[in-house]
């Protein structure tokens, strides 16, 4: 019986293509060539193979468009990432095509950077480093580069799901104070000391740092927007691991300009790999390229994750253990 076509949009880690093709009858993008942002070439791809597969990535063309232009032969999408914000999953479901992602896997990795940029914000680690590579640096000076601990102060996270309690845990050993805002509040367990905060005003007005761990989406975009940000105590800092699109960039830029926030720190972009200009000329901002889950181990389990979905469903028969839609 001959395999199933898959198509796969993106390079992915040596030992995920290796399964990939001993499972299916994979056409791999193994230079990571850009076609995966045009939709129509995705479809045009998908039907010069027959697929009945497509393994995609975050930020490739999904919508409605592409998946109107499937053709007939695709029966399951499963995307190598937790968000579906890429996906038109209605178009999907209308096609009766399954949709599947990867989550559990990439928690703790993504907490790690939601740690590293609030480090690297409060302590100027970014300024430091251009410095020296600047060759600006004079020497160790009583008042140089001063920024804020981290122990005692409170640490609000919009969103406590796995990532955000992954973080909350490891605020802890900071000796920081862990506070959430989300649409309900969680059990006592899954909590764990972490104190609810009903409403944006008072979450906002309580903490000295916000960690946003929330989706995307039109209800979510630009949930930082200037009234939230003028909320928030003068000093604070803002770090987003989570969806670009739900910081407002202008009015972001704006409150560090001014100084009511002090830093903030994004590994996610509204548009990405487009960044907003304003932040490219501050000092006061840490930017990193999207590395959320950017570990060996997280992308080899959340690969070896998108491949069990699509074995379960292209080879047999089963509904994938993922499902999103």
């Amino acid at each position: 019986m001959p395999k199933p076509a898959l198509l796969v949009t993106r390079q992915l880690p040596p030992a995920i293509e290796a399964r990939a093709a001993a499972a299916f009858a994979a056409s791999l993008n193994p230079g990571d060539a850009p076609w995966y942002r045009d939709g129509a070439e995705i479809a045009r791809r998908a039907a010069a193979i027959g697929a009945e597969g497509i393994l995609c990535a975050a930020g490739d063309a999904m919508g409605a468009a592409t998946i109107a232009a499937l053709p007939d032969s695709v029966r399951m999408i499963a995307t190598f990432s937790v968000g579906t914000d890429h996906l038109a999953l209605d178009a999907a479901r209308a096609r009766g095509i399954a949709v599947a992602n990867t989550p559990d896997v990439l928690s703790f990795a993504t907490a790690e950077i939601a740690m590293t940029l609030m480090l690297m914000a409060a302590r100027r680690a970014g300024e430091g480093e251009r410095m020296l590579r600047a060759g600006a640096w004079g020497g160790w000076a009583p008042t140089q580069l001063m920024g804020t601990t981290l122990e005692g102060k409170k640490l609000g996270i919009l969103g406590l799901g796995r990532i955000g309690r992954e973080l909350a845990m490891m605020a802890r050993g900071f000796r920081m104070e862990v506070h959430y805002h989300g649409r309900t509040r969680l059990p006592a367990e899954l909590e764990a000391g972490a104190i609810w905060q009903p409403t944006d005003g008072g979450f906002l007005a309580a903490i000295d740092i916000l960690s946003m761990h929330i989706p995307g989406g039109a209800a979510t975009r630009h949930w930082l927007n200037a009234t939230r940000l003028g909320q928030m105590r003068r000093g604070a800092i803002v770090v987003n691991t989570g969806r670009g699109g739900t910081v407002d960039d202008a009015a972001l830029v704006e409150a560090l300009a001014t100084g009511h926030l002090a830093a903030a720190g994004l590994d996610v972009y509204d548009g990405e790999p487009a960044i907003f200009p304003g932040y490219l000329g501050r000092e006061n901002v840490a930017l990193l390229p999207h590395l959320g889950s950017a570990t060996v181990e997280t992308r080899d389990a959340m690969g070896h994750r998108a491949l069990d979905n699509l074995e379960t469903l292209l080879l047999h028969g089963h509904a994938p253990p993922h499902q999103v839609a």
